[in-house]
């Protein structure tokens, strides 16, 4: 027997590609179903509707209750189940398909419903660098296609290869399985021009779906608002939906390119705005109450795919506010440094020496191109994963100096091709390929390392295909991954680093100098999927671009964090912004995009602070080594109870006197890289909460080493008072001058002063017993480091501290606030978007006003 409900579910399902849910409900009322039928109907649509309202991935912000009509594909469904079959057959598994699923349903669920009478949506997808964000808005058009909407316009960045790239898969993942069902406005190799009676696109007659694929680019976008202008009459019943791809270049705070895309949407009654970018610091500090592109209706965090190789992953992180250090992890051993002497060899210093610069074939230059064509040369030994092969080169914005490349590159290759009987360059690569595979276990990547004498048969046929290609504005090479494998060297600038997808990319030798993080973080075109060689990518950089990285897969994480942080606190867009962590040397995003940001407050309330990075030189160590003296000397002097257990390298003095920490903190030099250790906000924060509820009137202070052995292995603070020193080594990729430790503290360190058995404590349960034994005092800890510290041997990613003199290490345990934090301005660590006008409810942009 016919179940009545689920064949009028089956009906009100059609229905809703004609009308909203509350208008199907009221059609099928209309046609006489009974109102129990039709409240079952409503039950089940709603619980559809919660449950992809609470997924789990990808994590979203709405504005308020925004009302969620989308519940995904259906039967008759013709550009979901496509792209569906696209993705099989290039080797996706159910699992990735289900999770593109999921999300893009999400992101439709939160565009208004297409026969709504009239609406404009703001919203923002963040994803990872080469992470899959086409596939995404892909998969979404194909979705939203499917419901009804009728015209998409994608704004595919700022140059033609990005746009050609973006074209060429949306008319093999959309236009060619239904070419009957897509109008396309632009080519593979045309923008866009303004075709004759624009009218006819939207009669209600023509039932195709139109496809606009565009850069952005003013003279481009001029025609097309006034293409849109002259359908006006028709656009009234035309949902549409811009994508914005790469939605934080050249869209916000841009002159030309932001009041067009303005008005494209102006003309569109019916229009929903999609940013998406792995780089949304502009987007999220945008002016919430003006007239602009903020994402005011929803913020979608993308997952990092599995298999992704992200920031994080290559270069580590910080560890955030809460979180353990030795549970952070540091990233693989694929960074090699570029000496600094190197860099003037490839890279210009001046605009005056850019013309007639002859590049030389530096000693890390010439080994990352020779590992490039080993590496090569293994993949074709393993014969999986993806045929081509690149590498990039990017030292320069300026074609003149990609250019210069060509002669030594080439001359590299032919003089290799020629010589591989020579037993000297033989040598040559076998300790390369030895060393480097040494240093990265293929093992630990599900691969098996290919030995020197298998890949060595491959290498003739690697160096004959290989090209050394100048990709840039002035040239007309351009990579071409549609006509068989490749195998590149590529030499290049704006144009490769951003959007563009560089097929197999292996080797990257990176010494650009950027000061902006959308900027650097786009650069890093080695961000994806190394499927069959996730041990084989290297990228070769300067020992301060590797440290700008790791600041930067910091400031991701901790954006992320905060977009989380919405889900949790009943927040939206609309009353909570977004923290951006600054750094001393790099601007978040260009002055113009900074202009409605403001300066993010900070507590101390319950953190833990500890210092991870150091100065190596006596003046600024011998200064710290006074500091820590005095402040127990002093101690000491004023009558503080001390508890000693030199047998454990212990020492608690306890209820020392906030004035003496003040000195302290005015006094000790905390490194400026050290974001949170910022001794002017502490202090300010400390005298802050004295004021306001008494607390942090007094501290335990703490010393913490290991038991004194020989005298030429103990600290003394003051008489009395000497620990042996303890070991911290320093990570390997830390620049010269200064060092970073990573960890100071360990979890056991925050609750020294504890009473009971604190050894098996966990965090939460270090926090509660603070809260129980100690709610107004604070904690400071003293380490006494050895200037040597040796690593053990198997810390493979650290190398001996070598400071000038031994080191004094900080840690601080602030209480919890009992009532409200007592915050102060973070001026020079965070800024977000300027809520307060909201009711509660350095590249090359020539190119934006280019002719094309």
């Amino acid at each position: 027997m016919a179940d009545p409900v689920e064949d009028q579910y089956n009906v009100f399902k059609m229905l809703l590609d004609r009308t909203t849910p509350e208008g199907a409900v009221k059609q099928l009322a209309v046609l006489g179903v009974d109102q129990r039928v039709v409240q079952a109907i409503r039950d089940r649509h709603e619980q559809k509707m919660i449950e992809i309202r609470e997924m789990e991935e990808p994590r979203s912000v709405v504005l308020g209750n925004r009302y969620t009509w989308y519940t995904g594909p259906q039967s008759g469904d013709k550009n979901w189940p496509n792209l569906e079959k696209i993705l099989t057959g290039d080797g996706w598994s159910d699992t990735a398909i289900k999770k593109l699923d999921e999300s893009s349903t999400r992101i439709v669920s939160l565009l208004n419903h297409p026969r709504e009478k009239k609406f404009s949506t703001r919203g923002l997808v963040v994803g990872y660098v080469q992470s899959g964000k086409t596939t995404s808005f892909t998969a979404v058009t194909a979705k939203a296609a499917d419901r009804g909407y009728k015209l998409f316009i994608v704004l595919a960045g700022i140059h033609n290869g990005l746009r050609r790239q973006t074209q060429a898969r949306l008319i093999k993942q959309l236009v060619e399985p239904n070419p009957t069902g897509w109008s396309q406005i632009t080519g593979l190799d045309r923008d866009f021009t303004p075709t004759a009676n624009p009218a006819s696109y939207f009669g209600k007659n023509n039932k195709t779906h139109v496809l606009c694929v565009v850069k952005k680019n003013a003279p481009v976008l001029r025609k097309l608002v006034g293409w849109l202008r002259d359908a006006s009459d028709y656009l009234g019943d035309t949902p549409a939906i811009i994508i914005d791809d790469e939605a934080d270049q050249a869209t916000v705070a841009t002159t030309r390119i932001n009041p067009l895309i303005r008005e494209i949407l102006d003309c569109l009654p019916k229009s929903a705005y999609v940013g998406y970018t792995a780089s949304p610091f502009a987007n999220l500090l945008i002016d919430p109450s003006s007239e602009d592109l903020y994402p005011k209706d929803f913020i979608v965090n993308l997952p990092q795919p599995q298999g992704h190789f992200g920031t994080e992953v290559l270069f580590g992180r910080y560890a955030l506010d809460g979180e353990d250090p030795e549970d952070v992890d540091d990233g693989f051993d694929m960074i090699r440094i570029i000496p600094e002497e190197d860099v003037p060899l490839v890279r210009p210093k001046t605009r005056a020496e850019a013309e007639g610069f002859l590049p030389e074939l530096t000693d890390s230059l010439r080994r990352s191109v020779l590992y490039f064509w080993l590496g090569t040369a293994a993949r074709r030994v393993r014969g999986t994963g993806n045929p081509h092969s690149t590498m990039l080169i990017h030292t320069s914005v300026r074609t003149s100096v990609h250019n210069s490349f060509r002669a030594p590159l080439e001359g590299l290759r032919e003089k290799i091709k020629h010589r591989l009987d020579d037993t000297e360059i033989l040598s040559q690569l076998r300790t390369i390929w030895d060393e480097e595979t040494a240093r990265v276990a293929a093992a630990d990547f599900g691969e098996t390392k290919v030995a020197f004498d298998e890949l060595l048969a491959k290498l003739p046929g690697v160096l004959h295909d290989c090209r050394v290609i100048m990709d840039n504005s002035g040239s007309t090479e351009r990579l071409d991954y549609e006509n068989g494998p490749v195998v590149a060297v590529a030499v290049g600038g704006n144009t490769l680093s951003r959007g563009l997808t560089l097929e197999g990319l292996m080797v990257s030798y990176f010494v650009r100098a950027v000061t902006v993080y959308d900027t650097l973080l786009q650069m890093g075109r080695w961000f994806g999927y190394r499927n069959g060689y996730a041990d084989l990518p290297r990228i070769w950089m300067t020992e301060e671009l590797s440290d700008w990285f790791r600041h930067l897969a910091t400031v991701e994480a901790e954006m992320r964090r905060d977009i989380d942080v919405y889900l949790t606190e009943d927040e939206d867009p609309m009353t909570f912004a977004v923290r951006i962590r600054t750094h001393p040397a790099l601007k978040v995003t260009a002055a113009a995009k900074m202009e409605d940001a403001v300066t993010a407050a900070a507590g101390y309330g319950g953190k833990r602070i500890q210092t991870r990075y150091f100065r190596t030189d006596s003046e600024w160590l011998l200064e710290n080594q006074r500091a820590a003296g005095a402040l127990v000397s002093e101690a000491l002097q004023v009558g503080v109870p001390v508890e000693k257990q030199p047998e454990k390298g212990l020492y608690v003095f306890r209820g020392v006197p906030s004035d003496l920490v003040l000195e302290f903190l005015r006094t000790y030099r905390f490194h400026e890289t050290s974001h949170e250790a910022d001794a002017d906000l502490m202090s300010r924060y400390i005298e802050k909460r004295i004021r306001n509820a008494g607390a942090l009137r007094r501290w335990n202070l703490a010393i913490i080493g290991n038991a004194v052995g020989t005298p030429d292995k103990s600290y003394e603070f003051a008489d009395g008072i000497a620990v042996k020193r303890v070991i911290r080594s320093r990570m390997k990729t830390t620049e010269s001058g200064f060092a970073y430790i990573k960890t100071l503290m360990s979890r056991k360190d925050a609750a020294i002063d504890l009473a009971g058995n604190i050894s098996s404590l966990t965090e939460k349960e270090i926090t509660k017993e603070r809260r129980l034994q100690f709610p107004d005092t604070g904690l400071l800890v003293l380490y006494p480091i050895d200037k040597v510290s040796e690593p053990s041997i198997d810390r493979t990613t650290r190398v001996s501290l070598n400071a000038d003199e031994h080191v004094i290490g900080v840690g601080l345990v602030f209480p919890e606030p009992t009532g409200d934090d007592s915050t102060v301005p973070w001026e020079a660590h965070y800024v977000s978007a300027d809520l307060s006008g909201v009711e509660p409810e350095e590249v090359d942009y020539s190119v934006l006003d280019a002719e094309d």
